[in-house]
Order: structure tokens, then sequence, then C-alpha cells
């Protein structure tokens, strides 16, 4: 058996990095869009043996060379992965891995929170974290003092929150006793997290019959689902949706959650298939998906992607006709603008 040893592999590192891509294609699995370390664990003649990466609290793109699986180097991978995260103050870390593999991430003492079968599983280092996320959803829902018969869900990204997302809101509140608004957590946006979830509350404040909640880790954007090892682009949209709503069925058994409402998306072909998935998925579960038209302004769908562009192109005045009066604050503000100018030097901010 060889000795081996770990590197960093440093991005800029273009000998290291297709070494890296060669190994994962080796091994059927494509490098994810995402990632933010990556390690690698060489044999003595500098030939890479094992790769993984993290991106956030998330282990991804973990590989070994066939000629020496056995050798337990996807262990050694790991548990410098989770030293790496450690240190880093990471400690609830995630992963999702294919069907076949989830025994020995088990092994490793990573616990199922949802799968799709034959595709892939979702898995985490915390006994009982997912469950101890119900328990926190149910002990704000009794904060809040709210009951009622009809109880639905929202959840949002709002990057940043618009006059959009206040329209979804008002009229799924509206036809609701309840309504339960999740703000999708990951820090992946334009519009860090704190500011999104700042701006939605300030936006939402006038209706009286919603209940705030974070999403954590438990429901993701499509822009940082890991799809690395799913073979096409439907196969991962499909994929994510299926996830994601296995995950939002038992949240809503929790809270009593009957209806989920999304706005209509006449643009995104991803959102497209992602909602009707979502719809095929919450019918089999007895549950209801509302579609709510989108509110327009001069005879065009107000969107996320729009309001950034306005952002990055510095036109306030026509941003501030597609925002509420609270985001338009919060951009012309000192504390706003350094959001503002990251956006400005973004290159592509419709699609990010």
């Amino acid at each position: 058996m060889s000795d081996y040893h770990f590197s960093q592999i440093r991005y800029r590192d273009k000998l290291a990095v297709r070494q890296m891509e060669q190994l994962l294609a080796q091994e059927g699995i494509e490098r994810d869009g995402n990632l933010d370390y990556t390690g690698g664990l060489y044999d003595e003649d500098y030939n890479l043996a094992a790769t993984g990466s993290c991106f956030g609290n998330t282990l991804r793109c973990l590989a070994v060379d066939n000629r020496h699986q056995g050798e337990g180097l996807l262990n050694q991978v790991i548990s410098h992965l989770i030293d790496y995260q450690y240190r880093r103050g990471i400690l609830d870390l995630f992963l999702y891995t294919k069907c076949n593999t989830a025994l020995f991430f088990k092994d490793l003492g990573f616990y199922e929170i949802a799968r799709v079968e034959g595709k892939v599983v979702f898995m985490e280092n915390r006994k009982g974290g997912f469950e101890r996320y119900l328990e926190r959803l149910l002990a704000e829902t009794e904060k809040s003092g709210l009951t009622g018969a009809r109880v639905g869900a929202v959840v949002m990204n709002a990057n940043p929150f618009t006059l959009g997302h206040q329209y979804l809101v008002e009229t799924a509140a509206a036809d609701c006793d309840v309504l339960h608004l999740f703000v999708v957590s990951e820090d992946a946006s334009l519009v860090p997290f704190a500011v999104r979830e700042q701006l939605v509350k300030e936006g939402t404040a006038h209706l009286n019959n919603v209940v705030y909640h974070r999403t954590e880790s438990y429901m993701i954007s499509n822009a940082t689902f890991p799809s690395y090892f799913l073979k096409d682009k439907d196969t991962v949209i499909r994929s994510h949706a299926v996830l994601d709503i296995t995950i939002f069925e038992k949240i809503a058994k929790t809270l009593g959650i009957r209806v989920r409402y999304v706005g209509e998306e006449p643009f995104s072909a991803v959102t497209g298939i992602y909602n009707q998935v979502m719809a095929e998925q919450l019918a089999a579960a007895g549950l209801t998906l509302t579609v709510i038209p989108r509110k327009e302004s001069g005879g065009t769908a107000i969107s996320a992607s729009k309001v950034r562009q306005l952002i990055k192109e510095n036109r306030m005045e026509e941003m501030h006709g597609l925002v509420p009066e609270s985001t338009y604050s919060y951009f012309i503000s000192d504390v706003g603008r350094e959001t503002a100018e990251k956006i400005r030097g973004c290159a592509d901010v419709v699609h990010y």
C-alpha cells in the first residue's frame, strides 16, 4: 500500500485542477460549480488518488481513483474535510450522495434526512438535526399565537424583495387563516440573507397572519443544489424538486400546512419544470399547489432579476417603482449602498 499525503488543491493551479477534474470524470462525476475548498490525497509519485470538496456547510465531489479503492482513502478524505470544516467553525455538515453509497456515509456518522429513490440521498452529521428544526418551527408558530383551519406556506429567496413578492404574500395571506413564510437562508445570493430576511419582514409587516421562518440548510436554491453526480439537467431539476417537496411534506405535516403558494413563472424553464413536479408531488401527498399570477408593471411581470439589473445600471428611480418603500429605502441608505455596489460589480446579475 502506498504512502499518501494531503494537499489543498488551489483553483489557480491549473494542473492540480485538471487532475481533479479527470479523476471526477473517471468516476462519473462532474465538477460542481459551487466549491470553496478542495483537498487531494496524493501517492508518493504525486498522483492524485482521491479528492473531496466543500461548499458552505456541505461536502461535495468525493471520489477515489478506482485503482486505489478498497484502501480506505475516502474515509481519510472525509475526515480531512470534516476537520477543515470544524476548524472554520462549521459544525453542522450536510451532503448529497447516490443511493448506493448512503450506507457508507451512515457508517461514517451521517444520518438520512430524505431521499429520491434511485437518484439522491440528503444526509447530515447531527442525529436528530432535522427533528430539532421541526421543533423550532413549531415553537415559532406557538410564539406567534396564530391558529386557524386553513394553513398555507410560501417559500422565497427574495433577492431582493419586490412588489411581486409582496403581492404573492398578500394574496396567499388573504386566502389563509395562517401563512408560514419561509425565507431561503443560504447566503448564495447577491443580497445577503440577513438583508433579504429584514426586507421580507418589513415589506409584509402590515399582514397580521404571517409566521416567519428560516429554511436553514433544509431547503436550498436551484443555484446551489449539488448536481455533480446526476446525469443531465432535467434529472437535476426533477431530483431537486422531488427532494425539496419530500422535505416540505414533513414540514407541512408538522405545521398543519395544506396549501403551498408559488408565483407564476412564464420565463424560467427550470422553475416551470420545478413547479410541475411540485404540483404532482403535493397532490400525491394530499396537499394543494396554488399558482398566483405575477404582478405586472408597465405590462411586464415584476422580477427580482429586473430589479437587480436596474440597481446595476444605477437606475434607482425606475427600480423604485418595482419594490416596496422599505426595499428602496434600504438600497439608497448608507448601509444598503454596499450591497448595491456589490450588485454593480457583478457581471451577470440576471441569472445570479
